[in-house]
C-alpha cells in the first residue's frame, strides 16, 4: 500500500515563505499547503497548493490542523505578526502538531549608519521629533491613524491604497523588492529627511536603509521584542533541514501480490 504523505502547512506572506513553497512544492515526499492572511486584495500567490484567509482564531486553526491531518506547522509569517504567531503556536499545541517558527534575523547597523532604536511606535515618534519633518515610514498599514496625529509629514508605501489616509500622509503604491536606485529617486523627489521603520530584517525591504546610509539620513528603528527569536530557525535552508529531521521521508510500499 501507499503511505499517506505528511501534510505541511506554511503560514506565509514573507519572502522566506515563498522560497519555502518554491523548494518544497515539487517534493514527492510531502504535501504542502501555503496559507496567506488575505491582507491584500491581489496577493502574490505561492507555488503549489494554497489557501487565503483566516482560520477563525486559535481554536479554528487547531481544528483545521486536525481536520486536514497536518503533520507539521511551519510559521513563516512576518516578524511583527506576533498575534498570529502566538495563535499558531497555541493552536499547534492544542492539535498536537509539531511547530517550527522561521524568523529572519533583524537588521543591524553598520559603521556608516545613523540609527536610533525605539521600543514601539509611540517611542519612535518621540525619537524622530528633533531630526526631521518629512519622514519615510514603513511601520505597517495599521499604524496610519497614529501617524496622522504626529507633527510630521509622512511618505508611506504599500500594496493596496487604504480607503482613508490622514492629511499628513502621502501614499505611494508599490510591491517590493525595491532597488537602491529607485529608492534614492523616491527619497530625493519627496524630500525625505529620515526613515522610520520596524526591524523586519530581510533583503526585499532593505534598500531604504541603504539609501539612508548613502544620503546620511537618520533611521529610527522599532525593535522586535527580545524574546521574538527564541527557538526560531533563521532561514529556509535551516527550516528544510528541521522539517526533514521531524518528518523523515516515508517510503512507498508496493502492495503485496
Amino acid at each position: 500500500m501507499v503511505t499517506a504523505l505528511p501534510h505541511l502547512l506554511i503560514l506565509g506572506g514573507t519572502e522566506e515563505a515563498y522560497e519555502l513553497a518554491d523548494r518544497l512544492a515539487a517534493r514527492e515526499d510531502l504535501r504542502v499547503t501555503s496559507s496567506l492572511a488575505g491582507a491584500t486584495a491581489h496577493p502574490r500567490l505561492p507555488v503549489g497548493q494554497h489557501r487565503i484567509g483566516g482560520f477563525g482564531g486559535t481554536e479554528g486553526l487547531a481544528a483545521w490542523l486536525r481536520d486536514m491531518d497536518v503533520a507539521l506547522l511551519l510559521d513563516a509569517s512576518h516578524p511583527f505578526a506576533s498575534r498570529m504567531s502566538a495563535q499558531a503556536r497555541d493552536a499547534a499545541a492544542m492539535a498536537g502538531t509539531p511547530y517550527i517558527r522561521l524568523e529572519r534575523p533583524p537588521w543591524r547597523p553598520g559603521p556608516d549608519d545613523d540609527w536610533r532604536f525605539a521600543a514601539d511606535l509611540e517611542a519612535g515618534l518621540m525619537v524622530l521629533a528633533p531630526h526631521a519633518k518629512r519622514v519615510f515610514a514603513a511601520v505597517g498599514a495599521r499604524a496610519l491613524d497614529r501617524l496622522g496625529a504626529a507633527p510630521f509629514t509622512f511618505l508611506v508605501r504599500g500594496v493596496d491604497r487604504p480607503p482613508s489616509i490622514p492629511a499628513n500622509v502621502t501614499w505611494v503604491t508599490g510591491r517590493g523588492p525595491f532597488t537602491l536606485a529607485a529608492e534614492r529617486a523616491l527619497f530625493e523627489a519627496e524630500g525625505v529627511e529620515a526613515v522610520f521603520c520596524r526591524n523586519s530584517g530581510g533583503h526585499g525591504a532593505g534598500a531604504k536603509l541603504d539609501v539612508a546610509r548613502v544620503l546620511g539620513l537618520p533611521v529610527v528603528m522599532i525593535e522586535r521584542p527580545a524574546s521574538s527569536l527564541v527557538g526560531c530557525v533563521p532561514d529556509p535552508a535551516t527550516a528544510i533541514t528541521t522539517i526533514d529531521q521531524l518528518l523523515p521521508a516515508r517510503k512507498k510500499t508496493a502492495p503485496r501480490g
